[in-house]
């Protein structure tokens, strides 16, 4: 017979907790995908495949997160895109 050792290691994780929010574009029928992708492009730095992803999700299903960070991060970008005729909020 053997004998099994059962080891428990102690792992002390430290987090440090950041409250993460989400900027969320819905859709809408006056912007075109073109300007709906530029406007990702320059606001919330996505590459172009990116841009492309988001708004294809969009038109479809009627919203997306656009990016997800600190609040103070995501202020200027979401202004950015309400100044680019986007409808969009913080969450």
């Amino acid at each position: 017979m053997s004998t099994k050792e059962k080891i428990q290691e102690d792992v002390s994780v430290v987090e440090k907790e950041i409250n993460q929010n989400e900027i969320v574009l819905y859709n809408d029928e006056v912007n075109t995908f073109d300007h709906v992708i530029n406007t990702l492009i320059h606001a919330c730095e996505h590459t172009p495949e990116q841009a492309e992803q988001c708004s294809i999700i969009v038109h479809y299903k009627g919203k997306c997160t656009v990016k997800t960070g600190e609040f103070t991060d995501l202020k200027p970008r979401c202004s950015m895109l309400l100044e680019a005729g986007l409808s969009a909020e913080i969450i």
